[in-house]
């Protein structure tokens, strides 16, 4: 036991040293001067004469090379001492202390938002399937799929200007007090909510439909009691990934700062990472990977104070569901949206303007309307398609294939998770712009570097469970060896939930390419890119809303089709020949099947052993 543990800590050692090694290089990788970067942000008029840059690198050391700038900020942090700002010449660690603060309470209101969402999502279905009114599939709408698909600053900015400024009814900026913390809130927790929701929805239907649901229904048990069951059953698997997005919301959440004007971490990682602020930037990398790393281990504390004994003695039952749901209409009726808009656009010139028709409402010649240049916004939506689409599928395939590869791998992949995790996706494209170079594909890489990690935590999570099963252990028993387990039992359970959050994230993913290539790291303006649109027409949300509302439609319609598209993903498990006098539809017992329960058994709650009741 502790060899592993030692292996462990040892793994995350040497990776949160290569995170700030890499770090500390960001300056000469980035091929500009440090010293005129540093000049710039402490007075972007005063002239860079060679003098002046000479004092700046005797100031701060720059000549002595990377490797002597480490060692002394290492050694001052050993006593305490994270040296001072190379902007602002302050104290680091204060600052970065104060701005921690702030990121926690913002943090812990998103969560509270956060989880209100996950009852509303899920509402219906613990209703139904505590009552066994629920089919093989739970009912999830696709509000939710819209939500999470709206980008988080597109939220605040809604909010910071309806209910803050017109309505008057909030605080909109500033960090003053609890009233300061609600919109700020609102705009991190209802999309991630919306997706943990859609995550949780999808599993429940599996639990209600195992046998301890069966005989709670049988026995007459309170529905409210079997709901909690349920939920008990199916949080373990969910709880490494909501300690992603604790770490998410605290450094992730950039955007939604700089439009609250709150002064917290991941909005002071950012400007140190423009600034080549190396103190600041170091320090706050930091903090962040030791949050995620105690967001890990509570996550895993969590999952074993509810599953531990069901894990350890194998009395899981599989959450995988086999039965293809009924197929239904409503992905078609959104691919025929998003096709209808795509078709109507790509005939009208993206870039073609007109000064005189500028900010115009929707009308028959411009059906989405204009924006401040007079450009058609439908035909700029449509062609943006195109490119955010191609480029959004492509990142997502092999985000999911590497997500999929690495979470099967858990001892390796979990402390690298838990690094790359903290790393917000603006600064890893910074890292990758320093390596690799400014080009089309530095967004999609810098993406691709983070965008794999909640995918192999849902995988490693799911294989966890599943190894546990009963069923597991009867085939394993009956002879069968690593590969017919890997190939017939856990990738046809874990590949199509995993598929599933991989479709949920894809507007997310379109948004942060467009995203990245605004800050200058891909395609520029004028590119009709989705998230160049919102990022464009924001500052004109009040005079011209249509201009906002248009390609935000476009990317909630994505993220509907993609979420409702991905309820038909299945991978049947390998069925032998059942023998003579089995039912219909239950698994050959040679292989795969469990003794079906009897109605006189207790309960079995999903934290004891097969032996106990509750």
């Amino acid at each position: 036991m502790a060899r592993p543990l030692a292996a462990a800590l040892l793994w995350r050692g040497l990776l949160t040293g290569g995170l700030v090694c890499a770090i500390g290089l960001l300056p000469w990788l980035s091929r500009t001067d440090p010293a005129l970067t540093v000049l710039k942000a402490r007075s972007a008029e005063r002239d860079p004469t060679p003098e002046t840059l000479r004092a700046i690198r005797d100031e701060l050391g720059l000549d002595d090379g990377p490797p002597a700038l480490l060692g002394r900020w290492l050694g001052g942090l050993l006593r305490g001492d994270a040296g001072r700002s190379w902007v602002s010449d302050t104290e680091v660690l204060p600052a970065a202390a104060q701005a921690l603060g702030a990121s926690l309470l913002l943090m812990a209101g998103a969560v509270v938002i956060a989880l209100a969402t996950v009852a509303a999502v899920c509402a219906r279905t613990l209703w139904l399937g505590s009552r066994r009114r629920l089919g093989t599939r739970g009912p999830g709408g696709t509000g939710s799929a819209v939500l999470a698909a709206l980008p988080e600053f597109l939220i605040a900015s809604v909010l910071a200007s309806v209910v803050g400024v017109q309505l008057g009814w909030l605080p909109a900026l500033g960090w003053y007090g609890p009233q300061w913390l609600i919109l700020p809130s609102l705009a991190l927790g209802l999309p991630a909510g919306a997706v943990l929701g859609r995550m949780l929805d999808d599993l429940l239907p599996a639990a209600f439909a195992e046998p301890w649901a069966l005989a709670a229904a049988a026995r007459g048990i309170p529905p409210a009691s079997t709901a909690r069951q349920a939920l008990r059953r199916c949080v373990p698997t969910l709880l490494p990934n909501v300690g992603l997005f604790v770490v998410g919301l605290t450094g992730g959440s950039v955007a939604v700062e700089q439009i609250f004007d709150i002064p917290g971490l991941g909005r002071l990682t950012l400007r140190a990472a423009l600034a080549q602020d190396l103190p600041v930037l170091q320090t706050g990398t930091l903090a962040l990977t030791a949050l995620a790393a105690a967001a890990a281990v509570l996550a895993r504390l969590g999952v074993r104070r509810l599953t531990g004994p069901a894990l350890r003695d194998g009395a899981l039952h599989s959450l995988h569901r086999p039965a293809p749901p009924a197929p239904r209409a409503v992905p078609f009726v959104y691919a025929l949206l998003l096709a209808g808009v795509i078709g109507l656009g790509l005939p009208r010139d993206p870039l073609a303007l007109d000064t005189t028709d500028k900010l115009q409402s929707p009308s028959v010649s411009h059906p989405f309307g204009t924006d401040a240049l007079g450009r058609d916004v439908l035909a700029r939506v449509a062609h943006g398609a195109l490119d955010t689409l191609g480029a959004a599928l492509a990142v997502s395939a092999a985000v999911l294939l590497t997500g999929v590869l690495l979470g099967l791998l858990p001892r390796l992949s979990a402390p690298l998770v838990d690094t790359v995790n903290a790393i917000p996706p603006v600064l890893a494209a910074l890292l990758v712009t320093g390596i690799a170079g400014s080009g089309p594909w530095t967004p999609a890489l810098a993406i691709g570097v983070v965008a794999w990690a909640p995918l192999a935590t849902h995988v490693s999570s799911l294989l966890r469970q599943e190894r546990a099963t009963l069923h597991l252990a009867a085939t394993r028993a009956l002879g069968a060896g690593r590969w017919y387990l890997l190939r017939h039992e856990l990738l046809p359970a874990v590949l199509p939930p995993v598929v599933r959050h991989a479709l949920l994230r894809l507007p997310g993913i379109a948004l942060g390419l467009a995203a990245l290539g605004f800050l200058g790291l891909g395609s520029q303006p004028p590119c009709p890119e989705w998230g160049l649109l919102l990022a464009e027409n924001q500052p004109y949300a009040e005079r011209a809303p249509w201009a906002v509302l248009a390609p935000a439609a476009a990317l909630a319609l994505l993220g509907a089709l993609a979420v409702t598209a991905a309820g038909g993903v299945r991978l049947p498990r390998h069925k032998p020949k059942r023998p003579p006098g089995s039912r219909p539809g239950s698994p050959a017992p040679s292989v795969t099947a469990t003794p079906p329960p009897r109605t006189d058994t207790p309960l079995i709650a999903v934290s004891a052993s097969p032996t106990k009741t509750p």
